[in-house]
């Protein structure tokens, strides 16, 4: 049965991808169930197929179904503290890495209805000053909901919506407009709105910072991956991320290193960014090709090399080294592409560049060996250098420079009779050690998958706890809506009561209303005085067991024909009133006015008439 229902599942995600392009396969599956069944429950539907023929029936539906699944909850400055850390920390370090006419690019992916690319606009008009933001500043603002786009376009909320800001920045931003509030024109020329799939559209690039906050915790990791791939090539070098509080990248440490993790911002990693980005986006749900494969396994089995080796390019500039030669000689990725004579390391510990020289000049390998180099605690170190040109069908391409470390056979050679006494133990020994470092190994790797896998599952977790939290946000939204209507209808009904007993109290005869089983539902003040009895003693007690001066029991051929008929009479019987006077009483029997025929009650007005009227 849960096989039947995934499929038909599936099968409605196709139709919606096929007749409104939104594709919805890297979404979270049961989160995404969940939404669709709630709107499902909304209009009384209980199964996927069934909803699928709902949906050919009434178009209108989609934008229903839209606004269900893309929970736009979002506010200004949610999560405070993150944005105040944003302001004072991270916004500083862009504008310092900036001079002082460069533009400044600020990507809001996912910006619901608008509050989020308005706050970021906030934040840099106040540390950077108005007339600079405008000149500098440019925030792309995306969302693939038409709708809230359509709402962020206008920048114009009602009171509640501003509430969170400070009086401040109310007064400063925002100008009135009737009952709402509209952000200022000029500041909001900086901010282009626009509709954007991230699963599907290229990213905006050259940013210095995207914010993307609660997006992506609604995508499978697949899909998360693509899209950071993107982020990754979007952002520049000195870059920032600023991402949710439900979302880390524990599992994404080659695309982003993270700044603050409390705070949820990240740095762009640099180690082949574009290519990373290239190879992710070409994917998709599809294979990389082979050569990309190939093309990065050389890149790291040369990084990986044992050995210190450097390639200097034909323009005499570093163009790739080892992870060993970044190690020993102090090297970082900055010094790519430096030129080689800037380096310490072209005459420390030897003159590489006359090497380089005689190596193209012979056409040939050239080495120097035992050279030795001096490490910062005075320790010796002793390297064979070899320099091999390279060419390509006769051109020269570069040159390869590879640092042999011999400083342990050295060692060997003046301890060699030493050692020959201690080898066969130390051989054995080591071996031992070899065997328990294994060992080691494999269990400390095993640990490590196990702490991966618990903490994806723990950040999955907390995701689908996030997502929840905002439903149930959306739920209280929506329930509060609909007890401000109850709320209004019961005043007015309460308004209704208080008009109609005002009326009933100002009549000069005594009024007696029965429900239709002939309980009595109103018994007014001149009833009270006629008869002796409080409302309250008679309200809900059956007419015809009253105890009164009046023989009521007459009265009830007259009632019920009244109920059948609809028909109105007079009935005038004799009575004695409360304070023992007997007395002529005409009673009226009057249908209500009701909407259904079968809950009709009566009427009764009850006024004394003396005997000259009665003739």
């Amino acid at each position: 049965m849960t096989e039947e229902v995934d499929q038909n599942f599936e099968a409605l995600l196709e139709y919606l991808r096929q007749n409104r392009g939104f594709d919805f396969t890297g979404y979270k599956r049961p989160s995404l169930m969940r939404r669709v069944g709630k709107r499902m429950q909304d209009i009384h539907i209980e199964t996927f197929e069934n909803y699928v023929d709902y949906l050919e029936v009434h178009p209108e539906e989609f934008s229903h179904l839209f606004d269900t699944i893309l929970i736009n909850v979002t506010a200004f400055f949610r999560d405070t503290a993150a944005w105040e850390y944003l302001g004072s920390e991270i916004i500083p370090r862009i504008l310092a890495a900036k001079k002082g006419s460069d533009p400044i690019r600020i990507w809001s992916a996912g910006c619901a209805s608008g509050e989020e690319p308005y706050s970021l606009a906030m934040l840099f008009a106040e540390t950077m000053g108005e007339n600079a933001f405008r000149e500098r500043v440019k925030i792309y603002a995306s969302e693939v909901d038409e709708e809230s786009l359509m709402v962020a376009r206008q920048g114009n909320y009602s009171a509640n919506a501003i509430e969170p800001l400070s009086t401040e920045r109310k007064e400063r931003f925002f100008e009135h407009s009737n009952s709402r509030l509209v952000f200022r024109s000029d500041l909001r020329r900086s901010i282009i709105f626009g509709h954007h799939d991230l699963l599907k559209d290229a990213p905006i690039s050259r940013l210095d910072l995207l914010v993307c906050r609660n997006c992506l915790m609604y995508f499978n990791a697949d899909t998360q991956r693509r899209i950071l791939g993107g982020f990754n090539f979007a952002l520049n070098n000195d870059g920032f991320l600023f991402l949710g509080k439900a979302e880390l990248l524990f599992t994404h440490a080659d695309l982003f290193s993270p700044v603050d993790l409390k705070y949820r911002v990240f740095a762009k990693s640099q180690t082949h960014a574009r290519e990373r980005w290239t190879a992710t986006a070409q994917s998709g749900a599809t294979e990389i090709n082979s050569q990309g494969h190939e093309s990065r396994l050389r890149d790291v089995a040369f990084d990986v090399a044992p050995m210190a080796r450097l390639a200097v390019n034909a323009d005499g500039q570093l163009a790739v080294m080892t992870q060993s030669a970044r190690d020993l000689f102090g090297l970082s990725s900055q010094d790519i592409g430096r030129p080689l004579q800037d380096l310490e390391i072209s005459y420390r510990p030897v003159e590489l560049r006359s090497l380089i020289e005689q190596a193209h000049g012979e056409k040939g390998t050239v080495s120097r060996s035992c050279v030795e180099r001096r490490t910062g605690h005075g320790e010796a170190q002793y390297f064979d250098v070899v320099v091999t040109p390279l060419y390509d069908n006769g051109a020269g391409l570069g040159t390869s420079i590879t640092f042999l470390e011999v400083t342990q056979q050295r060692k060997l050679q003046a301890d060699a009779e030493d050692f020959s006494r201690k080898l066969e133990t130390a051989y054995a020994e080591l071996q031992s050690a070899h065997e328990e470092l294994e060992t080691t190994n494999e269990e400390l790797q095993s640990t490590n998958e196990e702490l991966q896998t618990t903490n994806e599952e723990l950040q999955s977790s907390n995701e689908e706890l996030e997502t929840m939290n905002e439903e149930l946000q959306s739920t209280n939204e929506e329930l509060r809506t609909m007890n401000d209507v109850l709320r209004q209808r019961t005043d007015e009904i309460n308004t209704a009561r208080s008009f109609l007993d005002s009326i009933l109290d100002s009549v000069r005869v005594a009024a007696v209303v029965l429900d239709p089983d002939y309980n009595i539902m109103i018994w007014n003040n001149m009833a009270q005085e006629m008869w002796g009895l409080e409302a309250d003693e008679v309200k809900g007690t059956a007419f015809f067991n009253l105890d009164i001066g009046l023989e009521v029991g007459k009265l009830r051929q007259a009632i019920r024909a009244c109920q059948v008929s609809g028909t109105n009479d007079d009935v005038v019987l004799d009575a004695t009133n409360r304070r023992g006077r007997s007395i002529r009483c005409r009673i009226t029997v009057t249908k209500q006015r009701v909407v259904e025929e079968k809950d009709r009650g009566v009427i009764l007005l009850l006024e004394e008439v003396n005997g000259q009227t009665e003739a």
